[in-house]
């Protein structure tokens, strides 16, 4: 099934927007495709401002509504336990939250952007997506995450070449609990490398201390911007480490 048959037997959809790369074309595929669509973005104690601004920016552009929803997925004690499937929990409550929203203005079919290279298997998030029929038209179109990147491209959205991003609870190890000072000094510590010109990186909690993980052909970049880097690190951990394992 190609994005226009989908759209075609489904044209009235609502999107679980986050402003990344995925979301972001099936949101202009389904309003290229005449669908009656509309996006909601859902802003909670895991997702940086930088997201929420993209996700205005992208559906300003492309002239779709876009609802933004509060939630406190920190309420939820089993989503802050931080267990091995939190993914689970989590897209339960932020799904339920769309579903029942977009369900009052009209909306009864929800889509995420999970494409063809995710795996299912490794995503636990997924099977709370499946019990509550979330569809995922990039995936039932069989497109990969490069393939999305470059008709992304060719489509002149902004996000096409944008590094992917996991929410900020990936940060923290499995069975560390999960609270707001922790997300925060994520939050501050990658935005603070993302002004020094880093991207696709990751600054990773062990106990008290920061993980800094870089792609290799920034490691100079790191190294050119140390002191800066410890100066404002220093204060949030015990110690600031770099990961040699590099992503």
């Amino acid at each position: 099934m190609t994005l226009q048959e989908f759209f075609k037997e489904n044209p009235k959809v609502a999107i679980a927007f986050s402003g990344g790369v995925d979301s972001s074309y099936l949101l202009y595929a389904a309003q290229t495709s005449g669908a009656d669509t509309k996006a909601y973005f859902v802003k909670g104690a895991f997702q940086p401002q930088f997201e929420l601004d993209d996700a205005k920016r992208l559906a300003k552009e492309i002239g779709v509504p876009m609802t933004i929803l509060p939630v406190d997925v920190l309420a939820n004690d089993t989503v802050t336990a931080n267990p091995s499937n939190r993914c689970y929990y989590c897209k339960q409550t932020v799904f339920g939250l769309i579903q029942e929203t977009a369900a009052k203005d009209g909306f009864h079919t929800l889509l995420d952007g999970t494409n063809a290279s995710d795996d299912a298997a490794d995503r636990p998030g997924m099977k709370a997506l499946e019990e509550l029929q979330v569809r995922s038209p990039l995936r039932e179109a069989g497109l990969t995450k490069d393939e999305i990147r470059r008709l992304s491209k060719e489509a002149g959205l902004f996000t096409w070449d944008k590094p992917s991003y996991a929410c900020l609870a990936t940060r923290i190890p499995t069975g560390q609990k999960i609270t707001k000072e922790e997300l925060d000094r994520v939050s501050h510590s990658e935005t603070f490398l993302m002004q020094l010109g880093f991207c696709n990186f990751r600054v990773r909690t062990v106990g008290n201390d920061a993980k800094i993980q870089v792609t290799k052909d920034q490691l100079d970049l790191l190294l050119k911007h140390r002191e800066q880097i410890l100066k404002e690190l220093q204060p949030l951990y015990d110690n600031i480490l770099l990961d040699l394992v590099t992503r």
